[in-house]
């Protein structure tokens, strides 16, 4: 029986379903993947009941329309395929873990929420009144469509909400801090800032210590964009407007290659997605390089258009290849592996149709070949940046800093057994080879099916479906190559990302990510029994459901406080004060030191507090002989008292803060 009613129960009980099963998901702000736990408290236990009797209920509704669903399956899908699915389905549910007796215990408990979640959405779909599929109506043109502006409107919002109330305004990741201060030193019009006076005291992971200057290694497209926030006074709003413009930028990309009614749906499956939401909210480079690639794209497709329109690209196609090619170098100053990746996906896109029997054409080359020049004439302003940091021009900062307080050679591209930088924890074999791979890239699908779009079926099974069904289009196949491409070229890289926002390194596959979910979902309408839409209209309702639950979840669970990192010497500051005093923080350099440091003046010289990082009698020593004539506070961090920075002395005199015990 089909009504309205029966589809919104089926809709609640998806919510609570997925509710009970975020209660017993362990992520939390510490630097770890989610997994599940077991019940150890009363709201456990009733999490794990809820999810029997949604089992229950699931599996009894369900059972009558297993041989229709086995039949269609049959019918639809060829073998291959359907094993494809239920493997992707399998092994993406669950994070890899170093015991694989546990490993193999929480992909059949994942696998087995997602099943019950799937069959969940099926039910609703059966439920789901049928209605008359509306045509859409003409485009309003790739710049105008009300659909985009809604959703762009939307994550601007939403993001700069989450960078208030989750983020807190705050650095969290060591790299965000680093990338804050180079923006403000670079809007203060400087490259570099002076040694510091005392330089045990004031050491911060991912700055560039020499003896004369000190300086943040990373490439320094980023922080050029984030000092214009610094600028403005809003650093924390440059990513939401980002994430704003890639919803925009995406959707001119999705209507010149697919019908407005998917592209429309892509846009709304981009925009409501927790990973592309929470990229927007922090201080990374992701969104930045996103932004670049995407105006590089939209650059290659007009010219792709005027070839179909007038036979050949206009001299206005060739002058935005020229600075989509800008677009390009740009991201390579941003993230060069990506820059790499957009460089080598663009540049093939921008190629004529047939272009190996071409060759002779000169004229057909052009619009490639302005977009390779710009994207030579902005990646190379970064060897003068190399020359004034490291006095050779392709020598990157990055590399020096790794040489100095690594081992040499131990973050390049590659394998060996000297790639990585030690961190066990994340990178569970030394070196980088064969295992590294396979390992970086279970652990990323993984996070990509959690975050990508936060289903409670898991994130990447109607992303396959496409192919699963043969209903693949040549826009299909090469985003399926744009996929393939990221994933290839960052396997050549020892380090996964980690569990910072997902598979961060893979963020650039989120529009072809987005492209091929909504096709899916109508290559699954097209194919479905009966009237059309409901394999659409079960996505929205999953997409509702991530945003009830899912999202505030991962907000507030994982985001708030994350690292460890939080802002509350900003309040300390103000009350009761320091005013010109010398605080030390007594923890560990990160998160403790590292909260403080973010609000240290450039200038540490200047009369204003300055905070100093209690690290070992010889750092306590050496910054109070430089700063004698100061009001000298201590502050212990979140590390030490398992709360939040608490004023523990002050003022003191120099002599007795001399005097002062240490944290054990």
């Amino acid at each position: 029986m089909t009504s309205l009613a029966a589809a919104c129960r089926w809709g609640i009980l998806l919510v609570l379903g997925q509710a009970a099963a975020l209660v017993l998901a362990e992520a939390g702000p510490r630097v770890s993947y989610q997994h599940l736990r077991a019940p150890a408290s009363t709201a456990g236990w009733v999490a794990l009941a809820l999810l029997v009797v949604q089992a229950v209920i699931v599996g009894r509704a369900l059972a009558p329309r297993v041989g229709i669903i086995r039949a269609w399956v049959r019918d639809e899908m060829p073998v291959a395929a359907r094993w494809m699915l239920v493997a992707a389905f399998i092994a993406t549910s669950a994070v890899a873990s170093k015991e694989p007796v546990l490993w193999a215990a929480e992909l059949l408990a994942t696998t087995a929420l997602q099943a019950v979640a799937l069959g969940n959405i099926i039910l609703l779909g059966f439920s789901w009144p049928a209605g008359k599929h509306r045509a859409v109506s003409a485009a309003p043109g790739p710049w105008r469509d009300p659909v985009a502006w809604g959703v762009a409107g939307g994550v601007l919002v939403v993001a700069a909400v989450l960078a208030l109330l989750s983020y807190e305004r705050h650095p969290h990741v060591p790299d965000e801090v680093a990338y804050l201060l180079q923006a403000r030193y670079f809007a203060d019009g400087r490259l570099w800032l002076p040694a510091p006076p005392a330089p045990l005291a004031f050491n911060l992971d991912l700055l560039h210590y020499e003896a004369t200057r000190f300086y943040t290694p990373t490439p320094p497209g980023w922080p050029a964009v984030l000092a214009l926030g610094v600028l403005a006074g809003v650093p924390w709003l440059v990513n939401p407007l980002l994430g704003a413009a890639n919803v925009l930028l995406a959707h001119r990309v999705f209507v010149g290659t697919m019908e407005l009614r998917t592209a429309r749906l892509a846009t709304v499956l981009l925009g409501s997605s927790p990973w592309f939401v929470f990229m927007s909210m922090n201080y990374m480079t992701h969104q930045a390089t996103l932004c670049l690639a995407l105006l590089a794209a939209v650059a290659v497709l007009r010219v792709r258009e005027a070839r179909v329109r007038h036979g050949g690209a206009s001299p206005g196609t060739a002058i935005s290849t020229f600075l989509g090619g800008l677009a390009i170098g740009a991201a390579s100053i941003v993230r060069p592996l990506e820059g790499l990746a957009i460089a080598l996906l663009l540049g093939c896109w921008s190629l004529p149709a047939r272009w190996w029997t071409r060759w002779r054409e000169v004229s057909a080359f052009v619009p490639s070949t302005l977009l390779a020049l710009g994207a030579i004439v902005a990646g190379v302003l970064v060897r003068p940046y190399n020359t004034l940091m490291t006095g050779k021009a392709s020598y990157f900062p990055i590399m020096a800093y790794i040489d100095k307080y690594y081992t040499a050679g131990s973050n390049d591209l590659g394998f060996g057994a000297n790639r990585g930088l030690g961190w066990s924890g994340l990178d569970p074999f030394p070196g980088h080879g064969a295992i590294d791979v396979v390992i970086n890239a279970a652990l990323n699908l993984a996070a990509l099916n959690q975050e990508w779009l936060g289903w409670a079926t898991g994130s990447i099974l109607v992303l396959l479906v496409v192919f699963a069904l043969r209903r693949w289009s040549r826009t299909d196949t090469w985003h399926g190559v744009v996929v393939l491409t990221i994933v290839v070229v960052h396997s050549f890289y020892w380090f996964s990302g980690g569990p910072d926002f997902g598979a961060r390194y893979w963020f650039l596959i989120i529009v072809s990510c987005a492209a091929l979910t909504a096709r899916g979902l109508v290559a699954l309408d097209a194919r479905l029994p009966g009237e059309r839409d409901r394999a659409v209209r079960a996505g929205l309702v999953l997409v509702a459901a991530a945003w009830v639950t899912f999202v505030p979840w991962r907000a507030v669970d994982k985001y708030h406080r994350y690292r460890g990192m939080r802002p509350d010497i900003r309040a300390l500051a103000r009350d009761p004060g320091f005013g010109r005093g010398l605080v030390f923080i007594r923890g560990a350099r990160h998160p403790d030191y590292a909260s403080a440091a973010a609000y240290n003046p450039l200038d540490l010289t200047a009369d204003t507090t300055l905070y100093a990082w209690d690290a070992s009698p010889e750092a306590r020593r050496e910054a109070l002989a430089v700063y004698p004539d100061r009001p000298v506070y201590f502050v212990d961090g979140p590390t030490v008292t398992k709360r939040g920075f608490e004023v523990v002395a002050g003022p003191l005199s120099v002599e007795q803060a001399g005097a002062f015990p240490r944290v054990p």
